[in-house]
């Protein structure tokens, strides 16, 4: 079976600037967050994946295809750039349809994709309006829409939520998540930690143009064997389950915050936490809230990348 997307050995530089070093990369189907501080060589990746760029060294294939040389490899490549450059005088459905062409379907057939994908970004009513008369938000839409509507099996989405207000941006995270089913592959670049976690727990974390890491965020955080969970517990006796908890194998700390709050240290997080219930129940109490602001991708990104 083809890799979607193929990174191979990949450098590309700028000058004396090394925008990426030696990179390998797979994508595989669904959909994946591409990370890393501003510098670190994703949008050069971006470029390079749609044929933008031609690596140094290396090779990138896209469905088996040199995306750089081969024009073929375009009908298989969605692309919603971070920055945009319109028509401004034409209507949206207008710009729409004329890029649909350009992958090689008719007039009519095009009209109704691009109207389609309006739909699917909730752009449906604004269909006519001058994209100069549009909204930053409106505008991003546009952008994710043209890149789905040739339905293409590999979308790349640059900063895809910038502009958007906060419900409009919860039905595009929807969106990115339904993309990623079935054989399609979604890339995701953004520095917004939360709404990448909730389009995916995959990503790919890059810095300084090296890869840091690659896969699932609780797989990854797991191996930071030198990195304890903290676990925050809410209960009415904090005090008798802070002393309960000095005598678990896996507990290194225990903290008490208040009368109600207690903040442990752990290198078992899933035995941890299925055990505090039978704990707390055994003191004839019940956990009010429980947190670990160590599980989280943004605590992942900030050991492994910050």
């Amino acid at each position: 079976m083809t890799t979607p997307i193929e990174v191979r050995g990949v450098s590309k530089l700028f000058g004396l600037v090394r925008a990426l070093d030696e990179i390998d990369l797979d994508f595989e189907p669904g959909v994946t967050g591409l990370l890393g501080p501003n510098g670190s060589g994703k949008s050069t990746l971006m470029k390079l994946v749609t044929g933008q760029l031609r690596p140094d060294t290396g090779h990138v294939r896209v469905m088996g295809r040199d995306p750089f040389a081969d024009p073929a490899a375009m009908t298989a490549i969605g692309l919603c750039p971070e920055h945009d450059k319109f028509y401004e005088e034409m209507p949206a459905v207008d710009f729409m349809a004329a890029l649909v062409r350009l992958h090689g379907f008719g007039a009519r057939e095009s009209l109704d994709r691009a109207r389609a994908a309006l739909v699917r970004v909730d752009l449906e009513r604004a269909a006519t309006k001058p994209l100069r008369e549009m909204s930053r938000g409106m505008r991003q839409r546009v952008k994710i829409a043209q890149a789905i509507a040739h339905d293409p099996l590999v979308v790349l989405l640059d900063e895809p939520l910038t502009g958007t207000d906060p419900v409009g941006r919860a039905g595009l995270i929807d969106l990115v998540v339904s993309l990623g089913t079935g054989d399609r592959t979604v890339v995701v670049s953004s520095h917004v930690l939360h709404e990448i976690e909730a389009m995916t727990p995959q990503v790919v974390m890059i810095r300084y143009g090296r890869l840091r890491a690659q896969g699932n965020i609780r797989r990854l955080r797991a191996l930071l064997e030198d990195r304890p969970y903290r676990i925050r517990v809410e209960i009415a006796d904090a005090r008798g389950l802070a002393v309960r908890l000095l005598a678990s194998a896996e507990i290194r700390a225990v903290s008490l915050i208040d009368l109600h709050t207690v903040e442990l240290t752990t290198v078992a997080l899933d035995v941890t936490c299925a055990e505090l219930p039978r704990l707390a129940a055994s003191m004839g109490l019940s956990i009010t809230r429980m947190v670990s602001p160590d599980a989280d991708l943004e605590s992942l990104y900030g050991y492994l990348v910050s």
